[in-house]
């Protein structure tokens, strides 16, 4: 890799951009280390952009020298206890891609946009195994929170950043 080159992050917008989010989606769930079943990422994929549009949402791939790399969803989150809420989902980067602060990159490019759509509180989930993420996000200024929905999944984390 060439360290001098910055990423790009980037809304798809074309019908290969979208491709890609469908294949890296479907590489983000095959890297769980869990039956991701009940996330119903495939009708997710097959409904893309769907709740991830630009309207209260947003979707965005990173590349790096030409290389798709990664992705993160942002979609809009009623009916919690928190007011004005959207979650960050599906921070996903290439293993072959890490170490390149991409998933920084893409996370911070999220936060952004949610508060560009005038949104209070970001909440996500992650996993106990998920050490990397978890770090960031508490790099972020994310605060673990109660359960904001059901996850059947052992060592679930739930996490808010108050924008």
């Amino acid at each position: 890799m060439n360290p001098s080159s910055a990423p790009e992050i980037l809304e798809p917008r074309t019908a290969q951009e979208w491709e890609q989010a469908r294949t890296l989606l479907n590489e983000y769930l095959k890297s769980l280390p869990i039956d991701g079943g009940f996330l119903n990422i495939g009708q997710e994929v097959a409904a893309l952009p769907g709740e991830y549009g630009a309207e209260r949402g947003g979707f965005w791939l990173a590349r790096l020298n030409g290389i798709w790399a990664g992705c993160c969803a942002l979609a809009p989150l009623d009916g919690t206890d928190y007011a004005n809420a959207c979650e960050l989902r599906r921070l996903y980067v290439r293993p072959g891609m890490r170490k390149n602060n991409l998933g920084l990159g893409l996370t911070e490019h999220a936060l952004d946009r949610a508060r560009l759509h005038g949104y209070k509180h970001v909440l996500l989930d992650t996993l106990s195994d998920m050490e990397a993420a978890r770090a960031l996000y508490q790099g972020l200024g994310f605060k673990e929170i109660p359960p904001f929905y059901f996850n059947p999944i052992p060592g679930a984390h739930y996490l808010m950043a108050t924008l």
